[in-house]
C-alpha cells in the first residue's frame, strides 16, 4: 500500500522542513507545518504566538517543566490542552487528505495507521551550524546554542507526550542524515518509500 501520510521529525538545522516541503510539492500533496498553528489557535482559543511556542517545544527546555506546569481541576495543564487540540487536528488531517506533516509528534499521534511513513532527518553539526548561521545571520557559537536549545525542547516535548525517545531510529520508518545524503537524495528516498 502506498503511504498516504508522511511525517517528518527533524533536528534543528538539518533541513527537514525544507525537505518535507519539497517532497509535498513533488508528490502534489498537502503540506502542514506552521499552518497547523492557526487551526490549533482557532480550536483552542489560545493565541497563535502562544501555540507556536508550546505546540512542539517544551515550555522551559526540560522534561520536568511539564511536571510543574499549572494544572486545572482535571489535572490538565495548558500545554496538555494545546497538545490534545493538536492531536485532534492531526488525526482529522490524516483522515481528510494525503500530506506531509512536519513535527508536532505526528509520527506518534498517527501510529495506529498503516498508511504513514515516519521520517527522522538529522545531520552533522558543522553543516547544521553553517545552515543556521546563513538563515538567521548568527555566529557559529550562537547557531550551536540555538540548535542545542531547540532540540532539547523538542526532545522534552516528544518524550513527555509520547513516552518514546525522540530521534530513536526504532520510532521511524526512515532515519536520514541530510549532511551525508544531501537534500535531493533525502527527498528521493522519502518519495520512493512513500510509493511502495
Amino acid at each position: 500500500m502506498a503511504k498516504k501520510i508522511i511525517t517528518i521529525s527533524r533536528e534543528f538545522g538539518s533541513g527537514g522542513r525544507f525537505i518535507g516541503e519539497e517532497v509535498a510539492k513533488k508528490l502534489k500533496i498537502a503540506y502542514y507545518d506552521k499552518n497547523i498553528i492557526t487551526q490549533i489557535a482557532e480550536q483552542s482559543g489560545f493565541s497563535q504566538e502562544y501555540i507556536q511556542k508550546t505546540s512542539e517545544l517544551s515550555p522551559k527546555k526540560g522534561l520536568f517543566a511539564y511536571a510543574f506546569a499549572g494544572r486545572d481541576i482535571t489535572g490538565k495543564s495548558v500545554e496538555d490542552m494545546v497538545y490534545e487540540t493538536q492531536k485532534k487536528i492531526i488525526l482529522e488531517i490524516a483522515e481528510k487528505e494525503s500530506c506531509v506533516i512536519i513535527g508536532r509528534n505526528a509520527d506518534f499521534i498517527l501510529k495506529e495507521r498503516d498508511d504513514v511513513l515516519n521520517v527522522f532527518i538529522h545531520g552533522n553539526m558543522p553543516e547544521k551550524a553553517q545552515r543556521i548561521c546563513r538563515l538567521y545571520d548568527l555566529t557559529e557559537a550562537e547557531a550551536v546554542k540555538m540548535m542545542e536549545d531547540t532540540d532539547k525542547r523538542r526532545r522534552a516535548n516528544y518524550n513527555y507526550y509520547t513516552e518514546q525517545k525522540w530521534g530513536m531510529a526504532a520510532n521511524y520508518t526512515l532515519a536520514l542524515n541530510s549532511s551525508q545524503l544531501g537534500y535531493e537524495r533525502c527527498e528521493k528516498m522519502i518519495m520512493d518509500c512513500a510509493r511502495v
